[in-house]
């Protein structure tokens, strides 16, 4: 048998991609953590910090399925080439503005609405784009890859952001450290945008144009009457409701509540629940044939481990137990987001593929604030030990609905040739 990483890195389109992509996610993560020094800077409002931030969250739970329709409409290459030149105008604008002390509030608001509006579009495309670019083959090995390398940027890019922001003599809060961060990602979004150039995609069917609305109930009536989709797109709904709700809310309460050190000890599990994912992620992606007969069974024996994981954290009291459960968590969810990842985009045809990817990514999107919402709200009647002891027994109903009554332990691996 091959080895997938050789094959991988002879691929030319994936070195661009990845080139370009490492670069770009890098830069992310230097907006990220600018932006909200930049606003805290102009304003001690919490209440304005929590307006800029969802500015730049809402028009892409909103539009992500228009942006996924013109996806398909056009190619998810056009498509991402076009954000990631969009992004480098406001970024270059708002790091101009930074840096000669023009920049106000009002230009906050609307450069971050008009950058989430462009991750709408872009999301579903960078989603499609990897089936047009390597051979079926590849594909799991590379999603492994990159989504491993994402993982990797998450925990080491606030570093490096951090050491730039506060760069030279100057205030961690003054306009010359924001702006350097908010250019490098200006400037990182260029440099992909010429490596995706050299992206040569596969020549596909020309299609006639369709109103949009109209592309995006197709595919969702697509969506629905495929069974298994339905199922997998269902299921993970509930994971995600159950498991991300007490990820986001219980854990740092459980940090404050009861661990020396508080944040510090909430930090230190979550980089730790971060190395966790990379190496599920890696290990999904270079050993593809570690699994179960059916992908649906693996999803299932998976989710099983993680919940009774998960029945353990109610009971942690000291920082290195929360690491130690949430190492392995890491790693599962990790393994099982590539496996789906994949899955998914060999199942759908590829001239819906944007669409349906946008999809699933609504979903999941769409429900992490109703599951931050719902276990907020639960706090205020159960301690965080009943919390997770029922977040877990949900996880595990869950899956026993979906092995029981759905065809989930059904859904097989698609092996691709060529």
């Amino acid at each position: 048998m091959s080895d997938p990483r050789r094959e991988l890195f002879r691929n030319a389109n994936f070195r661009w991609i990845i080139g370009g992509g490492l670069l770009s996610m890098l830069g992310d993560q230097f907006t990220l953590l600018a932006l909200p020094w930049l606003v805290m800077g102009l304003s001690r409002d919490p209440l304005v910090l929590g307006t800029v931030l969802a500015l730049g969250s809402l028009p892409r739970a909103i539009f992500i399925l228009v942006g996924g329709a013109l996806v398909d409409r056009h190619s998810p290459k056009a498509v991402l080439l076009l954000t990631k030149w969009i992004n480098f105008a406001l970024l270059g604008l708002l790091a101009a503005l930074t840096a000669t002390g023009a920049v106000t509030l009002p230009w906050v608001y609307g450069l971050t609405l008009a950058i989430g509006l462009a991750t709408a579009f872009s999301y579903p495309a960078g989603s499609a784009i990897l089936p047009q670019t390597v051979p079926a083959t590849l594909i799991q090995p590379a999603n492994g890859v990159l989504m491993g390398a994402r993982q990797l940027v998450l925990l080491l890019g606030p570093v490096l952001a951090g050491l730039l922001v506060t760069a030279g003599s100057e205030p961690a809060l003054s306009g010359h450290g924001l702006a350097l961060a908010f250019g490098f990602d200006a400037l990182s979004f260029a440099i992909s945008a010429w490596t995706l150039s050299r992206v040569q995609v596969a020549a596909s069917e020309a299609r006639p144009p369709q109103p949009v609305f109209a592309a995006i109930a197709e595919s969702l009536k697509s969506c629905w009457q495929d069974r298994e989709l339905r199922a997998l797109f269902t299921y993970f709904s509930a994971i995600a409701f159950f498991v991300g709700g007490p990820i986001q809310v219980a854990l740092p309460v459980l940090a404050a509540e009861r661990l020396p050190g508080g944040a510090a000890a909430l930090g230190a599990m979550l980089a730790v629940h971060g190395l966790g994912a990379l190496a599920g992620m890696a290990v999904s992606g270079l050993k593809p044939h570690w699994r179960l007969s059916t992908l649906g069974g693996t999803v299932l024996l998976i989710d099983t481990v993680a919940g009774c994981v998960f029945l353990a954290f109610g009971h942690v009291h000291a920082a290195w137990q929360g690491a130690l459960l949430l190492l392995p968590l890491g790693a599962l969810g990790g393994f099982v987001q590539v496996a789906v990842y994949s899955w998914l985009q060999k199942r759908i045809p590829p001239e819906m593929l944007g669409r349906s990817m946008a999809l699933f990514m609504f979903i999941v999107m769409g429900l992490a604030p109703l599951a931050s919402a719902a276990a907020g709200a639960a706090l205020r009647v159960l301690d965080v030990t009943q919390l997770f002891t029922a977040a877990a027994l949900c996880l595990l109903g869950v899956v026993a609905l979906g092995a029981l009554f759905t065809p989930m332990r059904r859904i097989a691996y698609l092996e691709a040739v060529g």
